[in-house]
């Protein structure tokens, strides 16, 4: 058991880490912390008793008037110079990953985990609101913030804990699932993993952590992860989700099956059953990924106690995450009047096709123009790994301004820009540097109806309510 009753944490701003303070906090632990900058998430820790430092300092251990039981930090994130990391080394204190920290956290609960390499903090937001509609008053801690909600985190009354599982750095196995969903398995994060067999491992590792009469959710659209249902059914119990094709491919495991689709304006509009019963849901986030991502919340949350027809109005009720689809506005007036702008966080070629294809299914069911990509590649190493398949899947989109890499925690490679992903692409791009000219640039091609999609991990969000400024001018 780690002591949990002085807890400073290094980088508190962090959507995850702001998450598990705020449970920290309406548990009654001291929490102290500090980060590079002053946000939203920190003033609203401040509000609930945390005492938090705009930088690091070693004298921030001691922001609570002693030192605290336990350190908390992210290995990716923070170098291991950091000086409230040696000050922590120095004094003997107990230096942890958030993970870790989880671990502790759901220590006792029913634990409702939600893994893969893509669509884990939508999955998580629904499969929440789903059993908050349910009556379940799920804790939980998930990578974004729910918009209906407005935070990250909770410390609810109910017996589940409900969290995102990230295999970036293996941290998943740190937890004891009651519940694990698979949503999809890709090659990623191979500047960690080093190989793809590795990668595929840590999920069979996770599959093995389930607790006795637990139960392995997988998707069965997806290969890799209903692969790994397969070799698992003869050891726990597996349920599958997905559309009447996937089901078709693995009866034995087919539990929760997208019947029909049908989009329109106001959404897509899904018959579902699950086990034997049936039920519909009208998703008012496009895509059918997203389809996939509700099928595999409503089947959690009826493992986790919940009244599916409750259930299902959660995710009718869903209003999305912010980065993820997330609308910011309608052009007023100009040559781009009634253009539509959306920000994404997408960052995988993946996820980024899910995306385009998603705006394409909603743009054809609106009778909208054309749809146009601004585009930041995040990592130079996953750039580079996956050059051709960005060219592929922006291609999508009927035009596209790709920015230069943002590198996060990576150094920047000699010679190595966006343009590898630009000279592949097949549709109008404009490759634009510099990143205060991107509106500009979004300007001069946009027209009325047009859907524009700010997408990536890094710096490109603060270009939506830009470019939006921008086509009201134009």
């Amino acid at each position: 058991m780690i002591d949990l009753s002085r807890v400073h944490m290094i980088g508190i701003g962090g959507a995850g880490m702001s998450g598990v303070a705020r449970i920290l906090l309406a548990r009654g632990a001291t929490v102290s912390g500090s980060d590079v900058k002053d946000s939203r998430p920190l003033l609203a820790l401040r509000s609930m008793g945390a005492k938090i430092a705009v930088g690091h300092a070693k004298e921030n251990l001691e922001l609570c008037g002693e030192l605290p039981t336990v350190v908390v930090t992210s290995f990716a994130a923070i170098p291991q110079y950091n000086p409230e990391l040696v000050a922590a080394r120095d004094a003997g204190i107990p230096v942890i990953r958030r993970s870790d920290l989880l671990g502790e956290l759901m220590e006792g609960y029913q634990q409702v985990l939600i893994a893969g390499t893509h669509g884990k903090t939508s999955t998580t937001s629904m499969t929440v609101v789903a059993m908050q509609a349910a009556g379940l008053d799920p804790s939980f801690a998930i990578g974004g913030q729910l918009n209906k909600a407005g935070t990250n985190a909770h410390h609810g009354t109910g017996s589940a804990f409900v969290a995102e599982a990230d295999e970036s750095d293996a941290s998943l196995l740190r937890y004891k699932p009651s519940v694990a969903v698979v949503t999809n398995i890709e090659p990623d994060h191979l500047d960690y993993f080093r190989s793809e067999d590795a990668y595929f491992k840590v999920f069979e590792d996770f599959a093995e952590r389930i607790v006795e009469g637990g139960s392995l959710v997988v998707c069965l659209d997806d290969p890799h992860a209903a692969a790994l249902g397969e070799r698992f059914k003869d050891k726990i119990n597996v349920l599958g989700y997905g559309t009447s094709e996937a089901a078709s491919r693995h009866p034995e495991l087919a539990h929760t099956v997208v019947e029909s689709m049908q989009v329109e304006a106001a959404g897509t509009r899904c018959a579902l059953r699950v086990g034997e019963q049936h039920t519909e849901v009208l998703m008012r986030i496009p895509g059918t990924h997203m389809v996939l991502n509700a099928a595999a919340a409503l089947t959690a949350g009826v493992l986790a106690g919940g009244n599916l027809e409750e259930l299902a109005q959660g995710i009718c009720d869903f209003s999305g995450v912010r980065r993820r689809f997330e609308f910011h506005g309608e052009v007023s007036q100009g040559r781009a009047k009634r253009a539509l702008v959306y920000d994404d966080y997408a960052h995988h070629p993946t996820e980024v096709e899910a995306v385009l294809r998603a705006a394409r299914e909603r743009q054809e069911a609106i009778g909208g123009g054309k749809i146009i990509a601004v585009f930041q590649p995040h990592l130079y190493s996953r750039t580079i790994e996956f050059a051709d398949e960005f060219a592929q899947a922006l291609s999508l989109a009927d035009a596209a301004v790709v920015l230069d890499i943002y590198g996060a925690r990576e150094e920047p490679v000699e010679g190595v820009s966006s343009r590898i992903i630009t000279e592949s692409m097949t549709i109008p791009t404009v490759f634009e540097p510099t990143f205060l000219d991107v509106p500009e640039r979004v300007a001069e091609i946009a027209e009325e109806r047009d859907m524009i999609l700010t997408i990536g991990a890094g710096s490109v969000t603060m270009l939506a309510d830009e470019i939006l400024k921008r086509l009201k001018e134009a």
